[in-house]
């Protein structure tokens, strides 16, 4: 189904017409705040922040979880927690709480984290040839804030945790929903250090 965004608060359908404006909260978040917060910035390292994140990946993200629980986990991204609460959600709900989420903004990290060296920061910015590691800023952005016409994701408000768990599922093969297996194949060639030091720059990236 073909989503077209208008002035950042109008989504059109081809189906229908679905407004959403970012200071509505969809009903619907109110199933999701118990993980993801009330605003979408989570209080807990395992729970990812939603705030801030890129309205297209939200959206995929959930059709994915959704996919899953009706397809017995054989297609979209099988998650025992997201697959029974995207079940429900129509095309509507999925597109009006992806929006709102994407238009709230991100915390910043309440706790700071002491960097040991430059480790995370020069495989974020350069990746690693002599690996055939590419740089995540180049999906990523320089900044971790994603590429919005891409779907790519950011990475900003996110917990070392949950950041080094999503690479493990990559390495893994526990998740699947990368664009043509990308994080799938970089996660590959992570160390588990490689993971923790890359966690950590990206979890003390400024959210502004």
């Amino acid at each position: 189904m073909k989503i077209r965004l208008f002035l950042g608060s109008t989504l059109l359908l081809t189906s229908g017409l679905f407004t959403v404006q970012a200071t509505t909260v969809p009903e619907k978040a109110t199933i999701c705040s118990g993980c993801h917060g009330t605003d979408g910035n989570s209080l807990a390292q395992e729970y990812p922040t939603l705030a801030g994140q890129r309205a297209l990946y939200l959206q995929r993200q959930l059709q994915a979880f959704r996919a899953a629980a009706h397809s017995n986990n054989k297609e979209g991204r099988a998650d025992p927690i997201m697959s029974s609460m995207a079940a429900t959600l129509s095309d509507a709900e999925i597109a009006e709480l992806a929006q709102y989420y994407a238009n709230q903004p991100v915390h910043k990290a309440t706790k700071p984290i002491a960097m040991t060296d430059d480790a995370g920061k020069n495989l974020f910015e350069g990746g690693d040839l002599s690996r055939d590691i590419a740089a995540c800023a180049a999906c990523h952005g320089p900044d971790g804030k994603g590429m919005a016409a891409a779907g790519f994701p950011s990475l900003l408000g996110q917990t070392p945790h949950y950041l080094v768990e999503q690479l493990q599922k990559f390495k893994h093969g526990d998740r699947k929903d990368d664009y043509q297996g990308m994080m799938q194949d970089t996660s590959a060639k992570l160390t588990a250090q490689d993971m923790q030091a890359l966690a950590e720059y990206i979890a003390q990236m400024p959210t502004d």
